[in-house]
């Protein structure tokens, strides 16, 4: 590949659509509050946590803006999956493009390099939703450790950010 060539391949990604059109915010935005705001209330049922109205209304904010926080911070290692390039006359050139940047953006079940990689992200995404909310949006709740743990690992199970496995190419074909 000549180095003049321009490569778009990592402007296509699902994630940077929301940048490149900020009018599908109007409909994340208040989609994750309300997904976050069910696994909230159904976690607290489940748990048999008391004044749940009360501890949903509190700490919703706090888990919805840490959410998008720990999706960003998933989001990094995949941005940098296309942004880093190698030489594509060498052997880790080739190799990189073909199993790591253009697999994670366009189809990340094209290889089990992609995959992995693609995993990773979500369980970084997932990780830090589970310490956010358990460190900053739970932390001040009247309840047991115990169960501060569960409602914190419930949202980070069901609201970790599977859309990374959306493969790109359905979108651009």
């Amino acid at each position: 590949m000549k180095k003049d060539k321009i490569r778009l391949n990592n402007v296509i990604f699902p994630l940077w659509l929301l940048w490149i059109f900020p009018i599908t915010w109007i409909i994340i935005l208040p989609a994750n509050f309300i997904i976050d705001l069910l696994v909230i209330i159904i976690a607290m049922k489940v748990l048999k946590i008391d004044d749940i109205k009360k501890i949903a209304k509190s700490t919703i904010l706090k888990v919805w803006a840490v959410g998008f926080l720990a999706d960003f911070i998933g989001m990094i290692p995949m941005f940098i999956s296309n942004v880093v390039q190698f030489e594509e006359t060498s052997f880790l050139g080739y190799w990189w493009n073909k199993n790591i940047s253009i697999a994670v953006a366009f189809n990340p079940f094209d290889n089990i390099y992609a995959f992995i990689w693609v995993t990773v992200c979500v369980a970084v995404s997932a990780f830090c939703i589970y310490m956010f909310n358990y460190k900053i949006s739970f932390k001040r709740v009247d309840i047991e450790d115990n169960k501060k743990r569960k409602l914190s690992l419930s949202l980070a199970l069901i609201t970790a950010p599977y859309l990374f496995y959306v493969p790109t190419m359905l979108f651009v074909q």
